[in-house]
């Protein structure tokens, strides 16, 4: 259940497109259609418009699965991606979801140059930290992967990959349901709050 743009998504695929996109992705998405759980990926994206468009469908989005592979950090879209997704998590915003495939949470969260996920880190950022600007933005991707792997997230170790699967369709399915719920109460008490203030009647003199 893909959704066209300008619809609400449920789950954001932030994930590196020349590694996974026809074998693990293919995979997780064919599972997320089968639970009926409406996801965004940027093919469905017009041809043409700016990358930084997608950063808009993540605002739309109410839960993302950050898939960290070993050359997630070749893209410089996935890693700002990345810090804009950090950014809704610190408002409250988004649920995040970081899934390891055949990483390591250390690796992600603390890149050096002893793991491929790290060198590959490390690569973009000297291509990229020409100017004090760009050298932010390298701290904010760091910052960004330590915030989003102390999440509860899955890794792919000791599992097969269908098994693997299975586990990211039930977490989605749970952390959807928690926000549904969170939804209801919230909703119910402003039907409460807004009856209340119907009711009140002024003391008349």
């Amino acid at each position: 259940m893909a959704v066209s743009p300008g619809k609400v998504h449920q789950v954001f695929l932030n994930f590196r497109g020349e590694q996974l996109r026809y074998n693990f992705l293919s995979h997780v998405t064919d599972a997320l259609e089968r639970h009926g759980i409406k996801f965004f990926i940027d093919k469905y994206e017009q041809r043409g418009k700016d990358l930084r468009h997608l950063l808009v469908r993540i605002e739309e989005s109410s839960i993302a699965l950050a898939i960290f592979s070993s050359r997630y950090p070749e893209s410089r879209w996935c890693m700002d991606e990345l810090v804009m997704m950090k950014k809704l998590v610190d408002q409250g915003k988004l649920r995040v979801i970081p899934i390891f495939y055949k990483v390591t949470a250390e690796d992600v969260k603390k890149p050096t140059r002893d793991s491929e996920f790290g060198r590959n880190f490390w690569r973009l950022a000297e291509l990229v930290s020409t100017t004090s600007s760009s050298r932010d933005q390298i701290k904010h991707w760091l910052e960004a992967l330590e915030c989003i792997c102390d999440k509860m997230g899955l890794s792919s170790e000791e599992s097969s990959e269908s098994d693997f699967v299975y586990k990211i369709v039930k977490e989605v399915k749970t952390v959807k349901e928690a926000i549904d719920l969170e939804e209801a109460e919230k909703s119910f008490w402003e039907k409460i709050v807004k009856r209340k203030v119907r009711n009140f009647q002024l003391p008349t003199t």
